[in-house]
């Protein structure tokens, strides 16, 4: 457990929290609505790539420096600032007041377009920026040069096994109440296609049907050339039977650590491919019925019925987040490949014209 102080007087900022990976879907934009909150209460994360001013235009910069960045493709801009920006809950502040000339947003709330718009209470010192406007995930970003983080004495737990997630992490259900895609999984699976274009080669791959085929079939028939599968995609992971002869392996990806499953190899056999895809989404990927299985024994007395809600049709086509996905394919090292670069910059300019 970690506690954030104020890097000019030390007054506390947040209460002891626990650090977490951050979301795939930390920095996604999504409709016109209100979002709900980023962190689980008691959680931090931290951005590992460098954020806010300065910025400089993809032409001013090196091949290297742009890698350095971890970025291997263009992009408009890249941010010179500091690495390391911390994200918490708004409700895991504590002694910080908005700052009033940088109270800046679109229409709903503040979106940091005028800088860090919270101060610490004591000294006055800009320390973070609260997003909370519509489109954006609610937070609380620290400022990583304005704060310093201090060991609280509650030592952190150590992470949960992939059995124990199964057991106690529901995941993220694919729609809500009124049978909308949760925006979640438009993140994730763009996040996951990224990965997946880079390792299919450019070939067909073929996907098992289910909420797969529902979230990634349709995007693979635009991005990859048609004809038979000469890769299978399966799902693979804590709680599944092996898949043999899969080529590649959908797999979760850990929410506390961020380290992907991988399947016991045998002695001197090659490592599979695997795609990692948040697992609160592929959880429900796996077992759709939001249940794992479980030894069990009887059955239901006879009349009684189960009380599942119905299953409810998408209103729409599944579109993954095509910011996110060229965000994602930016920053994986084969997307220097000359197929796929030619693909990246064909599209990366306008990537809602793809076609997903």
């Amino acid at each position: 457990m970690d506690v954030f102080v104020c890097g000019r007087c030390g007054a506390e900022l947040t209460v002891a929290v626990e650090r977490v990976a951050l979301p795939v879907h930390a920095h996604q934009r999504y409709g016109c609505d209100l979002m709900p909150v980023l962190m689980e209460s008691g959680t931090y994360a931290v951005d590992p790539e460098p954020s806010g001013w300065p910025w400089r235009p993809w032409a001013e910069v090196t091949a290297d420096e742009a890698a350095a960045r971890g970025l291997f493709a263009p992009v408009p801009v890249l941010s010179f600032g500091p690495a390391g920006a911390v994200v918490v809950a708004p409700s895991d502040t504590r002694g910080t007041v908005v700052i009033p000339e940088r109270r800046g947003g679109f229409c709903c709330g503040l979106d940091g377009r005028d800088g860090p718009n919270l101060a610490c209470e004591g000294c006055g010192q800009a320390v973070a920026t609260l997003l909370d406007d519509h489109a954006r995930w609610r937070a609380v970003w620290l400022d990583p040069e304005a704060v310093s983080r201090i060991p609280d004495v509650a030592p952190s737990r150590p992470p949960d096994t992939w059995d124990t997630l199964l057991r106690d992490r529901p995941g993220t259900p694919p729609r809500d109440g009124l049978g909308w895609w949760e925006p979640e999984w438009y993140a994730a699976v763009g996040f996951a296609l990224a990965h997946l274009l880079a390792m299919s080669g450019g070939v067909p791959v073929g996907v098992p049907d289910g909420l797969v085929a529902q979230t990634f079939r349709r995007a693979l028939r635009v991005l990859l050339p048609a004809g038979p599968p000469r890769l299978t995609l399966a799902l693979a992971g804590p709680g599944l039977p092996e898949e043999p002869g899969a080529g590649l392996l959908l797999v979760p990806q850990h929410p506390q650590t961020a380290g992907t499953w991988r399947p016991e190899a045998p002695p001197k056999a090659p490592e599979p491919d695997v795609v990692p895809i948040p697992f609160d989404v592929w959880r429900h990927m796996a077992f759709p019925a939001g249940k794992a299985p479980m030894p069990v024994s009887g059955r239901l007395p006879d009349g009684v019925l189960r009380d599942d809600y119905p299953s409810l049709p998408p209103p729409t086509q599944f579109r993954p987040d095509e910011r996110l996905f060229f965000a994602t394919l930016a920053r994986l090292p084969e997307v220097r490949t000359p197929w796929l670069r030619a693909f990246y910059d064909r599209h990366h300019e306008r990537p809602y014209a793809v076609g997903f």
